[in-house]
């Protein structure tokens, strides 16, 4: 056989694990659609109310009221203050800002679910199957808020078209050029904001110990926006608001269908998996990949013949 011929030949072993890959992919997604549909059924006979400030109209009268008042007393005097302060601010405070773009979170999280997704989870050790299933719902969890938040804000930003504070001095803090579609009108609302308070909801909801610590890192991102002059204080505080309700949203409407996340007795929302469980899944899962124990469960076929 030639040389060509040898090195010609695994180019079908290639194509058949990709194809395989393929159908698990598709098999696990089609799995993954079932269990939604199946719990539908019950979400309609268990449907509990939405707590006091958790209803759309307590969030809208909070929008409302915050960014009205901010509007009328913090966005006026912040520029004029902020060209008062020393460049260093500035430079301290953008060396944070870019935390709020969204690309790093929807990268890692939907990278991971893809991949995972083309996993034969049927071979998996149970605990390795365990660990990365509940990675999985919360990594599917976070992409799902954080790309829905952007999504609605960005169509706000171009509905609106509200003028940057390197407008200021032109056109003033409350002008508007709606449906304008130009770059320097789109301040409102922050979009860094949105992305960053979306980011911290769903963490705190998956974390609640470290929610003040979250809460309080999330905030000085946000508030960078300020700093570094590309929003106004109404433009931070409605994205804020913003990436907070959709986080709550998309945590309610995953609890009521015990996918991930379950309501306790207070009525909130927490994760279904407790840390107990998810530290023994995580030792599991971390032993599995430094070769301590199997990954898979003993005796099972290559995942290429599974699939087919």
């Amino acid at each position: 056989m030639s040389d060509d011929q040898n090195n010609a030949s695994p180019a079908p072993d290639n194509a058949g694990g990709l194809a395989a890959r393929w159908r698990l992919a598709r098999r696990n997604a089609v799995r993954i659609r079932e269990a939604i549909r199946v719990r539908e059924q019950r979400v309609a006979r268990e449907r509990p109310p939405l707590r006091p400030g958790h209803r759309p109209q307590d969030i809208l009268a909070v929008l409302l009221l915050t960014v009205g008042v901010a509007v009328i007393v913090l966005d006026i005097p912040t520029y004029p203050w902020l060209r008062s302060l020393p460049g260093e601010y500035r430079n301290a405070f953008a060396a944070i800002t870019d935390l709020g773009k969204g690309h790093w979170i929807l990268w890692t999280t939907g990278l991971y679910c893809l991949l995972t997704l083309a996993l034969d989870w049927d071979r998996l050790a149970f605990r390795a199957r365990m660990a990365l299933g509940a990675i999985w719902t919360y990594s599917a969890f976070v992409f799902t808020v954080v790309a829905t938040s952007g999504a609605i804000v960005l169509l706000l930003k171009w509905v609106l078209g509200r003028a940057r504070p390197k407008l200021y001095q032109e056109v003033g803090p409350v002008h508007f050029d709606f449906m304008s579609f130009k770059g320097a009108y789109t301040s409102f609302p922050s979009g860094h904001s949105t992305t960053i308070a979306a980011l911290a909801t769903a963490l705190a909801i998956l974390f609640p110990s470290y929610r003040w610590l979250i809460a309080v890192s999330a905030f000085w991102i946000a508030f960078s926006r300020i700093m570094v002059g590309a929003h106004y204080p109404s433009d931070v505080i409605a994205g804020t608001l913003l990436g907070m309700s959709v986080g709550v949203v998309i945590a309610r409407w995953l609890a009521q269908r015990r996918l991930g996340f379950v309501y306790d007795e207070s009525g909130s929302v927490r994760p279904l998996m407790g840390r107990v469980s998810f530290r023994a899944s995580a030792r599991a899962l971390w032993r599995a990949m430094t070769g301590a124990r199997p990954l898979t469960k003993r005796g099972d076929v290559p995942a290429r013949e599974t699939a087919r």
